[in-house]
């Protein structure tokens, strides 16, 4: 903390779990890049670590926005935090299949068909636009990410045999109190 500015407490949001109705409707665009916006961010990334995640939504605490926070590094790199607003995937090349867990299904982790490289289009909290390339995890974290500001989980990307196990074991969790 700078002396003479005094900081906020960061806001840590519970993250939602499925099949609360908000994951899985579109998000609005952000139009307005203000203050709040900026505070917001920071709260996503505060939840997004209280949650022991690497990537996290708006609409997964609630908040029907098309913005996304990632850290790779886990505050290990805090350079490398990364501020997804109104994002677009432009290119996708290759493939990766790779195990995928997402905060919102809790100790679910199953393998997911996705692309290897990525380019996304989007926007920093000040409104800039800005393209940037990703590969592996971070290409990965890009479209798990992007797909829930359109409504689509990983579970989506599932064989129906799979997506059946999956419920069945979400609904085991809730009867046990556990989801």
């Amino acid at each position: 903390m700078t002396a003479g500015i005094v900081e906020s407490p960061r806001r840590i949001y519970e993250v939602l779990k499925y099949p609360d109705p908000v994951l899985m409707r579109k998000a609005d665009p952000v139009t307005v890049f203000d203050r709040a916006l900026a505070e917001l961010v920071e709260d996503m990334f505060e939840s997004m670590y209280a949650a022991q995640g690497i990537g996290l939504a708006a609409p997964q605490i609630g908040i029907s926005k098309q913005i996304t926070t990632i850290d790779l590094s886990f505050k290990k790199k805090p350079e490398d935090k990364i501020v997804l607003i109104n994002p677009v995937i432009l290119k996708r090349q290759g493939d990766q299949y790779e195990e995928e867990g997402c905060l919102s299904f809790p100790e679910i982790r199953e393998k997911v068909k996705r692309a290897a490289t990525v380019t996304v289009r989007a926007q920093n909290v000040r409104g800039e636009f800005y393209e940037m390339d990703g590969d592996e995890l971070l290409a990965r974290a890009f479209q798990h990410e992007i797909d829930h500001l359109h409504g689509v989980l990983f579970i989506d990307y599932l064989s129906r045999l799979k997506r059946d196990f999956v419920m069945r074991r979400i609904r085991k969790l809730q009867r046990n109190g556990e989801w």
